[in-house]
């Protein structure tokens, strides 16, 4: 169960409640997940609740990166996004959007949603701003090659952390090597289309009236199978989404044989942050052993 706690919030929020007709903040419900950020729940003496993201150690500019990210997604039209209150250094303020369980419903209409995204195309890769995956820069040059996009700045990256290089090693980080050159080999071609950037099941807020919403995005343009590759990767993901994703965006055969390739992205972006992980690093080994 979420845990209570005495209301902290910063002043400018609770100035805005005021200003705005919703008194003052009668609870604050502590919610779980983030690894970067301490989220709650605000209840306004109106009955109105928003979540509130806060970090005084944030980077200076990461949450206005993620209400631009929350706000080009929102522009696309295809999934619900929650809409940006107040931002600031080191806060952010969104429209709750619920806590509920995921259900079959849930998965079709994120299939069907996430194929209108992935429509929204560009002639390039990459993004207008670097932005953040987690607490470390995302960067995101504009690239004519997705094959190059995604070795430069979506693998070979990551070895410049130095937690990751230390728990890679020498003989690892040189597979990994080999493997971003074969990417070509390995990968079809696909559009850069929109991607949320950072899709695994925490960040999906399933509704019990409509499409499940999106949050925290670590937006760019990119492979499609790059988002899939997340989703799947980080829990079980039933057939109903891939049928409904599939009627609206059929992707190539092959396309799950693939998904551990581009799911490197994700493992070596844990190794960055959280150091040497034997699980993570024996699923990046199991993939450097097939492929190099």
């Amino acid at each position: 169960m979420p845990q209570r706690t005495a209301p902290s919030i910063p002043p400018a929020v609770a100035e805005w409640l005021q200003v705005t007709g919703h008194g003052k903040a009668t609870d604050i419900e502590q919610l779980h997940g983030g690894a970067i950020s301490s989220t709650t729940r605000i209840t306004g003496s109106s009955g109105t609740s928003w979540v509130l993201k806060q970090s005084a150690n944030a980077p200076a500019d990461l949450y206005r990166r993620e209400a631009e990210g929350l706000r080009r997604l929102a522009a696309a039209g295809a999934l619900p996004i929650p809409k940006t209150q107040l931002c600031a250094e080191q806060y952010l303020l969104l429209e709750d959007r619920g806590s509920h369980a995921f259900t079959r419903d849930t998965w079709v209409q994120l299939g069907r949603g996430l194929a209108r995204q992935h429509q929204v195309t560009s002639e390039r890769f990459g993004y207008d701003t670097d932005n953040y995956i987690g607490r470390m820069v995302q960067r995101n040059p504009w690239t004519d090659d997705g094959h190059a996009f995604f070795a430069e700045h979506r693998l070979l990256s990551w070895l410049d952390a130095p937690a990751c290089a230390q728990a890679l090693g020498q003989k690892n980080r040189a597979r990994l090597e080999r493997l971003a050159h074969r990417l070509p080999d390995l990968i079809p071609r696909q559009p850069a289309a929109l991607l949320h950037g950072d899709l695994w099941h925490a960040n999906i807020l399933p509704s019990h009236y409509g499409p499940p919403s999106l949050c925290d995005p670590a937006v760019h343009y990119g492979w499609p199978e790059a988002e899939l590759s997340m989703l799947y990767g980080c829990g079980p993901v039933p057939e109903d989404f891939s049928a409904a994703y599939e009627e609206l965006h059929p992707l190539e055969d092959g396309w799950r044989d693939r998904l551990p390739i581009l799911h490197l992205r994700e493992l070596l972006s844990v190794l960055a942050h959280f150091g040497d992980n034997d699980e993570t690093l024996h699923r990046i080994t199991e993939v450097l052993d097939v492929y190099t």
